[in-house]
């Protein structure tokens, strides 16, 4: 039974099966012209991504500005950002920067933020030494200046979800939202199950849009237990890692 699966193509699709998890997954497609366009018509701004990558390397943000000048498209790779007057000359560039590996085309999302970056959130979901999915910590990782991926490899900062959600919701609404969180990670973990029987441990990418609405962006068949240290409560980082070493006995 494979354990680690590098497609976000397949993973998308295994845990679209589940009707729990589908709601909350942004419209993702294949990368060709004929979907790039169609979705830049229908949403506007939307982010494209190797189909197989690590560390948000690769990850682009495309946008059409209808009625924005001579050149009303754009994209963002890294802290740069270039402007075309049209989709093909968009294409083009696109087709360049890809090297025409697969890609996918999703939906994009409006993040929250945080002091005037963007973040996302990285809930980590293992399986206990019981054989029992636990959602075992939830992160905050804050984007870079200029920068529109949130991966701590990439120059994002960690910080407690509390904070991050500080400024949204408080109280009793901030705990409720919390196990929501969670509740969203194990509904993921359990449809990647049955598609994938051997997955012990899973990552779940997701971004907060101005409604609170929880978007997953991506799923982690070999999540980083290690950005978890850099929170206040170390039996959060001592339980993930406990559980960690459990599957690789």
């Amino acid at each position: 039974m494979r354990r680690y699966i590098h497609s976000k193509w397949a993973k998308t699709v295994a845990i679209a099966a589940s009707p729990a998890v589908k709601p909350h997954i942004p419209s993702t497609r294949r990368l060709s012209r004929s979907t790039l366009k169609a979705m830049l018509e229908q949403y506007r701004m939307v982010y494209v991504k190797p189909d197989i990558g690590t560390f948000g390397n690769g990850v682009m943000r495309v946008e059409w500005r209808e009625g924005g000048g001579e050149k009303p498209y754009a994209y963002h790779a890294g802290t740069a950002e270039m402007s075309f007057a049209g989709f093909d000359e968009l294409y083009a560039s696109l087709e360049a920067a890809t090297r025409k590996r697969k890609y996918l085309v999703q939906k994009g999302i409006e993040l929250l933020t945080y002091n005037g970056s963007r973040f996302d959130l990285r809930v980590m979901v293992q399986k206990s030494p019981q054989g029992r999915w636990e959602t075992t910590g939830i992160i905050g990782r804050v984007a870079a200046p200029k920068k529109i991926v949130t991966n701590f490899h990439n120059g994002g900062t960690l910080k407690p979800v509390e904070a991050l959600l500080g400024p949204y919701v408080s109280g009793e609404r901030k705990q409720r939202y919390v196990r929501r969180l969670e509740r969203l990670g194990l509904h993921v973990a359990q449809a990647m199950q049955r598609k994938y029987g051997g997955v012990k441990e899973i990552g779940v990418d997701v971004a907060l849009d101005p409604a609170l609405n929880p978007w997953i962006l991506e799923v982690n068949t070999s999540p980083d237990p290690y950005i978890f240290r850099k929170l206040k409560n170390k039996a959060v980082y001592a339980k993930i890692l406990r559980y960690a070493r459990a599957h690789k006995r």
